[in-house]
């Protein structure tokens, strides 16, 4: 259990100038940012390995005005990226935070390009719910695992410590709330002690502590949860304990296509290229085009939390750009049949009504009538056999609330001032996205988690 300890003062084994909890995305650029300033840093990472949640997302990371949009030929640009950030999240966020990730995202990864060899490319054949241009960049894979080793591997690289194996539990802090050092154990059963003069928690939001969801996010208390075993609500426990505000802590990304029982995530291009779900009676049972993220409880209101993504060879093959579709394919996961009998008679419902769906969804496409739950299905052709389909559930992600920051990702105490040196990124933070599932836009995990990161990073070196 994570613990704040306060002290005056304390002889520690050594000690850092920056000590970064958490090796995920946010982590990592925050590393290297410190590091390209000047700064010695050290990296504590839990796991053998760093993973994280990144490494379970499709690794995209959402920017504007990037050097691959011009080359696609699109126009966008960070105002535009923050009025649809603010539109999703119902204006519930902090502007200033908005205007920050969305204005930097942009030229960080256009840094970790050059600097490190990160070689990322514009998602350019589908568009993600809400956002007003094409603007996901992902490295060649789309995966969150090549993200995360692509950042490790810069890590290492640039000659900074990362030790692995290594799980914080305790936090050392004298009365103004300055974080002295901590202590971190080992899997052997010995511990550590290291002092920092910065200490930046970059070890995601509480999504894996079940009693803090339940009190939290009480829509998803039950759900699967998809992320990191080890996102426990560490740095939630010690900044509150340390007093910090915090806020938003409903919000939360959930996901309504994870396969079951695979438990692979199918890319919400199988929805917004013309696709749809059904429940176990082969009918639709919601707006699946308002997101993904709030799609989650739709799912999971259905009888035995199941749904089915039903979609065509065309929207598989965009979708197959995603290693974890092709994984879902290598496994079977994906059923294909020539018709749509055939497809009822796969999925095991009602063949009669899944026709209706079908027929009602030409409808909708041809503008004959109006879809009743209000989705428009404009611009997309009508789906064509081959047919395919999914089984799926609802599942939480990880958490969007946590500790208030400011610009500079140094977290804020009850009375608005910054601690004395505590920063949160990523998870860790409270993200953009509001107080709702609704408020989510696709990438807005990892968009806080380079966005504020790299922030952390230069300020805490300084």
């Amino acid at each position: 259990m994570a613990k704040v300890t306060r002290i005056e003062g304390r002889e520690f084994d050594y000690s850092m100038p920056v000590v970064i909890v958490g090796g995920g995305a946010a982590g990592m650029v925050a590393a290297l940012a410190a590091h390209e300033a000047g700064a010695e840093v050290l990296v504590l990472e839990r796991d053998p390995l760093p993973r994280g949640s990144t490494a379970l997302s499709a690794g995209l990371i959402p920017a504007a005005a990037t050097r691959w949009q011009a080359d696609a030929g699109i126009s966008d640009d960070a105002e535009n990226f923050a009025r649809d950030v603010m539109k999703k999240a119902h204006g519930e966020p902090d502007p200033e935070i908005v205007d920050l990730v969305t204005r930097t995202t942009g030229p960080v990864l256009e840094w970790l390009a050059d600097r490190y060899g990160l070689k990322f490319s514009l998602v350019t054949d589908f568009s993600y719910p809400g956002h007003s241009a094409r603007r996901m960049h992902g490295l060649p894979t789309r995966s969150g695992e090549e993200l995360i080793d692509a950042l490790r591997e810069a890590v290492e690289d640039a000659g900074i410590p990362l030790l692995c194996d290594a799980h914080v539990t305790e936090l050392f802090a004298d009365d103004a709330g300055r974080g002295l050092g901590l202590r971190f154990e080992r899997p052997d059963g010995s511990s550590e002690e290291v002092g920092c003069g910065a200490l930046v928690l970059a070890c995601n939001g509480y999504g894996g502590n079940k009693e803090l969801v339940a009190k939290h996010i009480t829509s998803l208390a039950g759900a699967l949860y998809f992320g990191h075993p080890g996102n426990q609500g560490d740095a939630l426990i010690w900044g509150e304990a340390l007093g910090a505000k915090s806020q938003h802590l409903n919000g939360h990304q959930g996901h309504g296509s994870v396969a079951h029982p695979a438990g692979i995530l199918i890319s919400w291009a199988t929805i917004t290229e013309g696709g749809f779900q059904v429940n176990l009676e082969g009918k639709r049972f919601s707006n699946e085009a308002r997101g993904y993220s709030e799609q989650a409880a739709e799912v999971l209101r259905q009888a035995d939390a199941i749904a089915w993504s039903v979609f065509d060879s065309r929207i598989a093959g965009i979708a197959r750009q995603f290693e974890d579709f092709r994984r879902a394919e290598g496994m079977g996961t994906v059923l294909v049949a020539q018709s749509i009998a055939e497809l009822a008679e796969l999925m095991k419902v009602p063949g009669d009504a899944l026709a209706d769906t079908f027929q009602s969804v030409r409808s909708y496409v041809q503008d004959a009538l109006a879809d009743p739950f209000g989705r428009s299905f404009k611009g997309v052709p009508a789906l064509q056999a081959p047919y395919c389909a999914v089984r799926v559930t609802g599942a939480l992600f990880h958490t969007q609330g946590g500790l208030v920051v400011d610009t500079s990702a140094r977290v804020l105490g009850s009375a608005g001032r910054p601690l004395p040196n505590l920063y949160a990124v990523g998870g860790a933070a409270c993200g953009v996205s509001g107080n709702d599932a609704s408020g989510y836009l696709s990438g807005n995990g990892l968009l806080t988690a380079v966005g504020l990161g790299f922030a952390a990073g230069r300020h805490a070196a300084s």
